[in-house]
C-alpha cells in the first residue's frame, strides 16, 4: 500500500483568511444581516460552505443558506475581480515540506471544504497542482468531518487507512481522519487551537511546516 499524505488547504497549505473573512461579510451585509466577528469566521474554515454559513447564521433555514452561499461565492468572484483581494499565500515551509515527503516516497494529495475552482487557482497560483495525485473538494462530498473525502483519496493513492495521515489545522480535519480510521496529524499555524487538535483526535501537532516529514515518519 502506498503511503497517503493528505493536506487541508485553508489554513494549512495557504492563509486564506483575509480573503475568506471580507467576502463572509460582504455576503451577510448583502443580507442586510451584521456580519459575524472575524474571530467566528475563522472558526468555520475548512465546512463547505452551506455548512460553514449555517453555523454562523443558525437562525436561517437551509433554503437560505443556499441562497447566502451563492451570494458568498458572488461576492468573492467580485471581490478578486475588482483586486480587493489576492492570491493566498503558502505558510512558510511548506514547499520545502511538499519536496522532502515527495522524495520520501510519500503520495501526496488534497482534501478541502474549497469548490474545485477554488482549490485548482491556489494549486495553480503556487505551481503546486501536479505534485498531488488526489484532489478531494466540497463539490463531491459531504461536509467534514464525514470521511468520504479521505475514502475516495486512498482508493485513488492506493493507500489504506493505516498509511494514510490527514494533515489539517481544524477539528474538523482531525475528526474526519478518527472518522475514516486514519492518522490525524495537526498543524499550529492555521485557525483551531493545538488543544481543539488534540481533542478532536490529532496523534500529534507540528509547530512549523518544516517538522512535517519527521511527524509523519514517526506515526
Amino acid at each position: 500500500m502506498n503511503r497517503l499524505a493528505l493536506f487541508d488547504c485553508d489554513g494549512t497549505l495557504v492563509d486564506s483568511q483575509a480573503s475568506i473573512c471580507l467576502a463572509m461579510e460582504h455576503c451577510f451585509i448583502g443580507q442586510k444581516l451584521e456580519p459575524p466577528a472575524r474571530e467566528a469566521i475563522r472558526r468555520i474554515v475548512g465546512l463547505s460552505l452551506v455548512e460553514a454559513i449555517a453555523r454562523l447564521h443558525p437562525e436561517a433555514d437551509d433554503a437560505f443558506h443556499r441562497v447566502m452561499a451563492e451570494d458568498y461565492k458572488r461576492a468573492y468572484f467580485m471581490l478578486r475581480t475588482e483586486g480587493k483581494i489576492e492570491d493566498e499565500p503558502l505558510y512558510d515551509g511548506i514547499a520545502q515540506a511538499i519536496d522532502t515527503l515527495d522524495a520520501n516516497g510519500w503520495v501526496l494529495g488534497v482534501a478541502t471544504g474549497k469548490s474545485d475552482r477554488g482549490l485548482l487557482r491556489v494549486l495553480d497560483a503556487h505551481s503546486l497542482r501536479h505534485r498531488f495525485v488526489t484532489l478531494q473538494t466540497a463539490d463531491r462530498h459531504p461536509s467534514k468531518p464525514h470521511p468520504s473525502m479521505i475514502e475516495t483519496a486512498m482508493a485513488e493513492a492506493g493507500a489504506a487507512p493505516e498509511t494514510t495521515v490527514m494533515i489539517g489545522d481544524t477539528s474538523f480535519d482531525m475528526a474526519m481522519a478518527v472518522n475514516a480510521g486514519a492518522h490525524a496529524l495537526g498543524v499550529a499555524w492555521g485557525y483551531h487551537t493545538s488543544h481543539d487538535l488534540i481533542a478532536a483526535g490529532a496523534a500529534r501537532v507540528a509547530d512549523h511546516a518544516s517538522a512535517l516529514p519527521g511527524h509523519l515518519e514517526a506515526l
